[in-house]
């Protein structure tokens, strides 16, 4: 079980936002040998325990986890290109770049533009790609492909699945290991659980800026305020972005990171998931936070040097805790040595971004600190 005093701890802290009127609604679990020991919704009072909250890029691990089945299975290869396989992808100096720098958000596209109305059509997606412009050579820096990376992974599993993305995320991942609530795309008619997004607050003044990271501000890039209210719409909750569309209980998410710790039922084969897990393919600098990245095939790793606070983690996780974070504050990992996972989700996203980084600090902390 975990330590009562600091799970209470940990309530406290996120019901402090929620009391001032931060977020409307926030849910977080803890979980442990493949059970959710702990799971709390403290809010509106239309958001209860089955409520479900859109998780933006925290959906990246779900979608790349049937990535690393193919990878398994030899019907993928981390060396193969895009092209490959996708060979309308191509196209203006593209035909070099290669899965495994999509999957570590190497692969110089990270702006490509894709949206509402063509994402939700197949056809359309796939001519955009052609379209698709590099920003620099592929491989050789980093910089968070926000969405567009994960569109060219869905493309893959249906080219090589030979269905929708979400249809084979379903079958190969989420139904195996037997979660309800996550989802990759949710037909409008079933999305009554999902919360609806809000934003809270005001930004930071550029004194704040400067005060706390020795600049005046922060380009957000394609992850605007705009753009994360569009992902919660209805119709775009549907399409099921595979880069920060799906939906989850805190507790089906802090399950599905067991699943990554435990693998009972055997869905990924142990040497690609002990990859997925520990094996750091990309050390490039943040050009937002100025620290290695320490990317997997999918995942973050939070190691132990002077940027692990920066990657998201918090104090007190060991140095081999993974995971992948969302917009918004949601939170998402599992430490290897205390067996102990943990998810955080609000539908109240906050303009001041850095209190928003101070709460996620906060919070992975104090869930540290349940082991």
């Amino acid at each position: 079980m975990v330590r009562r005093e600091a799970f209470d701890a940990l309530v406290t802290r996120a019901r402090r936002e929620v009391d001032q009127g931060i977020v409307p609604s926030c849910q977080l679990a803890l979980a442990r040998d493949g059970t959710v020991e702990e799971q709390v919704t403290l809010g509106d009072a239309t958001a209860g325990q089955d409520s479900r909250y859109v998780i933006y890029s925290a959906t990246k691990p779900v979608v790349a986890s049937a990535i690393w089945q193919l990878l398994a299975e030899g019907s993928l290869h981390l060396e193969d290109k895009v092209v490959d396989h996708i060979p309308e992808f191509g196209t203006l100096g593209k035909d070099v770049v290669t899965v495994e720098q999509v999957l570590l958000h190497t692969s110089g596209f990270p702006l490509a533009p894709l949206g509402p109305p063509s994402w939700a059509d197949r056809d359309a997606r796939v001519a955009a790609f052609a379209a698709w412009r590099l920003n620099w050579e592929p491989g050789s820096q980093f910089e968070y492909h926000a969405t567009s990376a994960h569109w060219v992974l869905a493309e893959l599993l249906a080219r090589i699945d030979g269905t929708d993305h979400r249809d084979a995320v379903h079958r190969r991942v989420i139904e195996p290991l037997g979660l309800k609530s996550l989802r990759v795309g949710v037909p409008v008619a079933d999305q009554g659980d999902v919360q609806t997004v809000i934003h809270t607050g005001e930004p930071p003044t550029a004194e704040e800026f400067e005060a706390v990271l020795g600049i005046p501000g922060i380009d957000p890039g394609e992850v605007t305020e705009e753009a994360l209210q569009l992902f919660a719409d209805p119709a775009n909750v549907a399409v099921g972005v595979p880069g920060g569309g799906g939906v989850s209980t805190a507790g089906d998410l802090a399950l599905f990171y067991q699943a990554l710790l435990h693998d009972p039922t055997g869905v990924w084969d142990p040497v690609w998931l002990e990859r997925a897990r520990s094996e750091i393919r990309n050390r490039f600098n943040d050009p937002m936070r100025g620290v290695p990245v320490n990317r997997t095939i999918g995942l973050m790793v939070r190691g132990d040097d002077a940027g692990a606070l920066l990657r998201g983690f918090g104090h007190g996780a060991s140095a081999s805790t993974f995971g992948h974070n969302g917009a918004g504050g949601q939170l998402a990992w599992a430490d290897p040595e205390s067996g102990l996972s943990f998810a955080y989700l609000t539908n109240g996203l906050d303009r001041h971004i850095l209190r928003e980084a101070r709460r996620g600090v906060a919070l992975s902390s104090l869930a540290a600190a349940c082991a």
